[in-house]
């Protein structure tokens, strides 16, 4: 990291910039109606995560609250507070303590933390109930901004709760649709962040693709992307992936990863990464042998031409939803002329059988978190500076009732990362593979 960086690329000026956004646009809120009001504004960081009794899970941090501060340390509590448009921003860390520090690692401390996080004030976070109560009580009717429903400290949430009920406070106004309406526009460093989590996971499919053969197990193929993803910088996977072979691919969320991958099977893998807190998604299907069967090519063209189309689209700057629909109807068609949706099937009923071979959305929002930014609807129509997927998929469930038997256990996903812009839209995941020819060029490589 650079001077004033407290994450690589993103400049400690930027998090400040944010905040102030967000203020600005919680003091115009139209929630609001007495501009006089006072508002507190909290947001805490996440806590450890215990497997067992003292073995931590991997931290990952509250990505609302990293997004603001760029604090990576759990039991944090970002504290902004407003009088009209005076705007007071506060840290509340953990003390230094040379006794949890020999086995947690160091704390950055109250003395380092307002320097480094550009911080109006850091004060313990042992004071931040007295803090809380000198300030809705010297502040009448004070408006709190926490969301009491996705708890990330359990102990601070209780404790609010007795807060609110001893000063005679109003409830809680959760500010997470706020938060998630400025995240959703990513500027320069964040895209910059996202380009290189894209070009990790593609390079580490590319190469899990390369060294793939059958008669290995599905947790190897984990293991492969995992192993490159870590060494061209990841943190870590950015969820956990699914490597599902033949017919485990029918389970959308297949994380099992336990199977022996058989010849002539394909591979499904839905796999990402996150680097300094920004996500990538990617899916490619493959022949675990290196050459697609009849019946696999048919339905492989079907689900590439469809996101094809899908991304052209994308220009027009359409809605989520609206993609959504636009792929119900291509991919009814194309499953109408193969058989498998019977060809006098229209409106309503087209699109409930073809609902019935890909169950999920075509696209999500991507970018700390991802299916980032939660709270935004997926009905508005796209911006530049968003980043989504595109990922059709085809299902063919032996129980579907219009199945064929030459389709039975096929399941196919493709799926890249798209950075929305005013002169069309860029894939960040272009370098990983997916057309039939490099593909299977690819997966025909001797490891």
């Amino acid at each position: 990291m650079k001077d004033g960086e407290v994450v690589p690329g993103i400049q400690l000026h930027e998090f400040k910039k944010r905040r102030s956004k967000l203020m600005e646009s919680i003091v115009s809120c139209t929630y609001v109606t007495n501009c006089e009001k006072s508002h507190i504004v909290i947001i805490p960081s996440s806590s450890k995560v215990y497997m067992s009794n003292e073995i931590p899970y991997v931290f990952r941090q509250n990505t609302d609250f990293l997004y603001f501060t760029g604090c990576q340390e759990p039991d944090s509590i970002l504290v902004i507070t407003a009088k009209k448009e005076n705007f007071i921003t506060t840290l509340f860390v953990r003390q230094q303590n040379e006794h949890t520090e020999l086995w947690d690692g160091p704390r950055t401390g109250v003395k380092e933390a307002m320097k480094m996080f550009d911080v109006d004030l850091a004060l313990p976070v042992t004071e931040f109930e007295q803090f809380f109560i000198s300030f809705v009580t010297e502040n009448k009717k004070s408006i709190i901004w926490y969301d009491n429903v996705n708890t990330t400290q359990l102990n601070l949430h209780r404790k609010l709760l007795e807060l609110i009920r001893i000063t005679d406070s109003q409830i809680f106004v959760s500010p997470t649709s706020i938060m998630h309406k400025i995240r959703l526009i990513k500027s320069q460093s964040e895209i910059d962040l996202m380009k290189k989590s894209c070009e990790i996971v593609s390079a580490a499919i590319f190469k899990t693709i390369e060294i793939s053969k059958p008669k290995l197990s599905e947790h190897q193929l984990f293991a492969i992307v995992d192993y490159e993803c870590r060494m061209n910088g990841a943190n870590f996977l950015a969820y956990p992936p699914v490597v599902a072979a033949g017919k485990n691919a029918n389970i959308i969320h297949y994380v099992a990863n336990n199977q022996i991958i058989q010849n002539g099977d394909m591979v499904l893998m839905d796999a990402g990464c996150e680097y300094h807190g920004y996500s990538s998604d990617v899916t490619r299907t493959w022949p675990i042998n290196g050459t697609f069967t009849q019946e696999q090519k048919i339905l492989y063209n079907i689900v590439l031409d469809i996101q094809n189309i899908l991304i052209n689209r994308l220009k027009e700057m359409p809605s989520l939803d609206q993609l959504f629909q636009d792929m119900c109807f291509l991919l009814g068609e194309r499953l109408q002329e193969i058989g498998l949706i019977p060809k006098h099937f229209s409106g309503d009923k087209l699109l409930s059988a073809t609902y019935s071979y890909c169950p999920h959305h075509v696209s999500h929002y991507l970018g700390m978190d991802v299916h980032d930014t939660g709270k935004i609807s997926r009905s508005i129509k796209l911006q530049p500076g968003m980043i989504v997927t595109i990922e059709p998929g085809i299902y063919v469930n032996p129980k579907n009732q219009f199945a064929i038997p030459e389709f039975y256990g096929l399941g196919i996903r493709i799926e890249d990362d798209i950075l929305i812009t005013d002169s069309g839209p860029v894939i960040l995941t272009e370098s990983c593979p997916k057309g039939i020819a490099e593909i299977e060029t690819l997966a025909s490589q001797t490891p």
